[in-house]
């Protein structure tokens, strides 16, 4: 069953929230980026997967306006279907590969804290490198068979209400997508799970460096269950309706789902406050920055400050002088009364 979308909350709400997600994000991943390239030295084997999830994340900025110009059409597609399907094709790549590499962050966090001797943590990176070239080979196969989707309405853009005439392709991309969340969350929450249970076990969450590594995974999983956990349950919600053969429900249904998939792009927004909880390098790098920034805000104001008080004694200085020459004046002056 196929239903069609006229939902108007689609038009008000998500424009103000792509235009958002992109401003954050591509501040916060332009500056990660930035950082990556620029001064983070020498670069380690995690450091490999925290620039590939920042790259990831930039991909999807580069396809959000996009969707918020699709939107502020009231869901007219104006660039034909080839860029559709990249575009779909860049959001899809960015579910999958943000949920893959950030299961990857979290086995690799696991393996340091609980495996500390094993000799996947001296990786090189190169090696780490080689790594994640594979982990993108990935998301590009489960999602390249978007680019088999035919649009006969051509003037949406969706990857999942579409009138399409490969329906096998559209429940393979339903699949791929739940895939993507259930996979990476149930490791997730098994490295969470273990690393909690084996610093208590040992006494070690007291201890700065346990405990940082503690608060890092917990990150990851709520960062992880608030951006993506939504539009999966909406997603199993329309697959039951759909069963039933409600199209007014499944209408209403796919509104929030559009809208909850629209928040899985806050990862975006998101990902850098795993990058500066993950790295001490990292954190000292933005705490330097900031205090730049202060300490030139501060100076700023003082010279500013200085300036204001070397004007005013100039002035004043100007002033006693003109009094002083006024009352200089007077006493020159011949006395005498008149008869």
């Amino acid at each position: 069953m196929l239903c069609n979308i006229s939902a108007p909350v689609l038009i008000q709400v998500l424009p103000p929230l792509l235009v958002t997600e992109f401003i954050l994000g591509l501040t916060g991943n332009g500056l990660a980026l930035f950082i990556f390239c620029f001064h983070l030295r020498p670069w380690k084997s995690s450091t490999v997967l925290l620039f590939n999830l920042a790259v990831t994340d930039f991909m999807l900025i580069l396809a959000i306006p996009l969707r918020a110009s699709y939107y502020l059409s009231e869901l007219k597609w104006m660039f034909g279907s080839g860029l559709c399907n990249i575009c779909l094709f860049m959001l899809a790549l960015n579910r999958s590969g943000s949920t893959l590499f950030l299961m990857a962050i979290a086995v690799d966090r696991y393996m340091r804290v609980v495996h500390p001797h094993h000799s996947i943590n001296s990786l090189s990176v190169g090696k780490a490198m080689l790594g994640a070239l594979g982990m993108w080979l990935a998301p590009v196969l489960l999602n390249v068979h978007v680019f088999s989707l035919e649009h006969i309405n051509t003037t949406r853009c969706e990857s999942f209400a579409v009138d399409t005439n490969f329906q096998g392709n559209l429940s393979w991309h339903k699949f791929t997508f739940l895939v993507s969340f259930c996979v990476p969350l149930l490791v997730i929450l098994y490295c969470t799970f273990h690393i909690t249970s084996h610093l208590r076990k040992r006494q070690l969450s007291q201890q700065a460096k346990f405990r940082k590594a503690l608060y890092f995974i917990i990150v990851v999983v709520v960062l992880f269950i608030i951006c993506f956990l939504p539009s999966n349950i909406t997603l199993l919600l329309i697959w039951i309706k759909e069963g039933f053969h409600d199209c007014a429900a499944t209408e209403h249904l796919t509104t929030v789902f559009y809208i909850t998939i629209s928040m899985t792009y806050l990862n975006s927004v998101l990902d850098p406050v795993v990058y500066y909880f993950s790295s001490p390098a990292i954190k000292n790098i933005c705490r330097r920055a900031l205090h730049r920034s202060r300490d030139e805000m501060s100076e700023s104001t003082g010279r500013k400050t200085r300036e204001t008080a070397s004007q005013s004694i100039s002035q004043l200085s100007q002033d006693l002088t003109g009094v002083h020459r006024m009352l200089s004046g007077v006493s020159d002056r011949p006395s005498g009364l008149p008869f």
